[in-house]
């Protein structure tokens, strides 16, 4: 049997039809009629198509894999995102802090994390991994809670001690225009990518703001090769043996 695709259908009714009121109406108001024909079949492709993809996105909200040991760490984070201000939306407090979560998991694995955080550096200095500096952990997960188009969270690029060999980098969310300093700092290369969150000021590090970098990470990923080059990081050399306790 001979399949139809749709606008096979719907190009023999329409000529059918037109060959009918051909042949029973006047030529101008057959014209008139050709052309509402025309018209009344491209809204109904149009409906027909969009229909079932605007269902869809209605029936299938933002959701992330969340590791069942990290499900609680996630609810506490989404309570701590609300509690910055009356402002923040509780269900974007809450996506937040899945992906957050979900993100930090997969970029475990994807890394393949091993050791110690200065051993994976080690690893990827001499080309034995691609990827897992603190800057890069801090990169990819700005990537991805940026997707998530928070209204009413902030999200901005922490920095310690740049440029140095001591350097860590992380993300701060705050409460819509919240000052840096009263945010929620996310960090994964200090435990092994197992995502830490708390207060950015009552952290050991003074971390500062680099909001250019975010920038620049963000405009970076809208050409589609979010760091795929290394940014510049002074290799702990010493760090084995003089690095800070958890850098």
């Amino acid at each position: 049997m001979t399949t139809f695709r749709r606008r096979d259908y719907v190009t023999f009714g329409r000529t059918f039809y037109i060959n009918i009121a051909g042949a029973i109406i006047s030529p101008a108001r057959a014209s008139q009629i050709q052309s509402l024909t025309r018209f009344a079949v491209a809204l109904a492709i149009l409906a027909a198509w969009t229909r079932p993809a605007m269902a869809d996105q209605q029936q299938r909200p933002f959701s992330f894999q969340v590791p069942k040991n990290d499900s609680a760490a996630a609810e506490a984070l989404a309570s701590k995102l609300a509690a910055l201000s009356p402002s923040v939306n509780r269900e974007e407090a809450g996506l937040l802090a899945e992906r957050a979560y979900a993100t930090a998991s997969q970029l475990r694995k994807q890394y393949r994390m091993f050791g110690t955080p200065i051993f994976n550096n080690f690893l990827i200095y001499h080309g034995i991994r691609k990827r897992g500096y603190c800057f890069q952990w801090s990169e990819d997960l700005l990537i991805a809670l940026d997707r998530l188009k928070l209204s009413s969270l902030e999200l901005h690029w922490g920095e310690y001690d740049p440029g140095t060999w001591r350097e860590n980098n992380c993300i701060v969310v705050t409460a819509k225009g919240q000052p840096f300093n009263r945010g929620i700092m996310l960090e994964c290369w200090r435990h092994l990518g197992h995502l830490y969150c708390g207060p950015v000021v009552a952290d050991s590090d003074p971390y500062v703001e680099n909001s250019a970098y975010a920038r620049f990470v963000l405009g970076k990923s809208v050409a589609s090769n979010a760091s795929g080059t290394n940014h510049r990081v002074a290799f702990q050399r010493s760090v084995i043996a003089k690095g800070k306790s958890d850098d």
